[in-house]
């Protein structure tokens, strides 16, 4: 990531966040895993949502190299349980996101499965590339879309294309998504970035009080992610949920 305008921070593991005058930039580095989301970046992203609580500034997330996250970490995601789905480990880090003072911006690259296109659906505005897909695979591994997409997605694109999305198994590839409003635009891969940070420009030029206020008279809480983290404790209790996570575990190794 250039730190031509600011400070890239080495302290981090999961992730490169750089930190400039008027917005924080974060990209989510598990290249060896397709940047899936683990234990440790939740922790990392938690870190860095403390700091835009205490500062607040725009937020631009975004993935390394050509995916924004390939999902949860199966590895980690088949040895949770009841209790470990009712704390929420990934739902509260993401509605802690939603919640940020100032706007969030998720520039998507390629794939955004699972919890990676929960983690954007948390953003307020999307940027994609053609190549961006976001689909929703979990009640594939037995489980649900726990971490926002069973409330989220239907907020942004309408109950019948979520439905679509999580009980019939589609994707929504870019233009998909454009249709339907979960993007703003569709940009090439070399202009996403560019992009990303011509809306945050604009956004600078706002009064940064008047945007947080907006944004919060915007958001408006309802009975999740509550009702997500009850439904995962069961599932994730499931022989089911653990075998056909261990076989999808098992065809990644051939």
């Amino acid at each position: 990531m250039s730190d031509d305008e600011g400070t890239v921070n080495e302290e981090f593991q999961t992730l490169r966040v750089e930190r400039r005058e008027d917005r924080t930039v974060v990209e989510l580095y598990r290249p060896e895993a397709r940047n899936a989301i683990n234990g440790r970046m939740i922790a990392e992203l938690h870190r860095v949502c403390a700091e835009l609580e205490d500062d607040p500034r725009p937020l631009l997330l975004t993935g390394h190299g050509t995916v924004f996250a390939g999902g949860a970490d199966i590895f980690e995601l088949r040895e949770r349980g009841r209790e470990e789905a009712l704390a929420g480990i990934n739902s509260r880090l993401f509605e802690r996101l939603h919640r940020l003072p100032a706007p969030t911006v998720a520039a998507v690259d390629g794939w955004a499965l699972g919890g990676g296109a929960e983690l954007s659906y948390a953003c307020d505005i999307r940027i994609a590339t053609p190549t961006a897909v976001f689909a929703q695979p979990e009640p594939g591994l037995g489980i649900i879309a726990g971490a926002g997409a069973c409330w989220r997605l239907k907020e942004l694109v309408g109950a019948s294309v979520a439905k679509q999305v999580l009980l019939g198994g589609f994707r929504l590839d870019a233009e998909t998504a454009l249709r339907h409003g979960l993007v703003a635009r569709i940009v090439s891969s070399e202009e996403l970035r560019q992009s990303a940070h011509a809306l945050l420009d604009r956004m600078a030029a706002s009064s940064p009080m008047a945007l947080r206020m907006t944004k919060m008279v915007l958001d408006a809480d309802g009975v999740h992610p509550l009702a997500d983290d009850l439904t995962q404790a069961v599932l994730f209790e499931s022989a089911d949920k653990h075998e056909r996570m261990t076989r999808f575990l098992e065809r990644k190794k051939r």
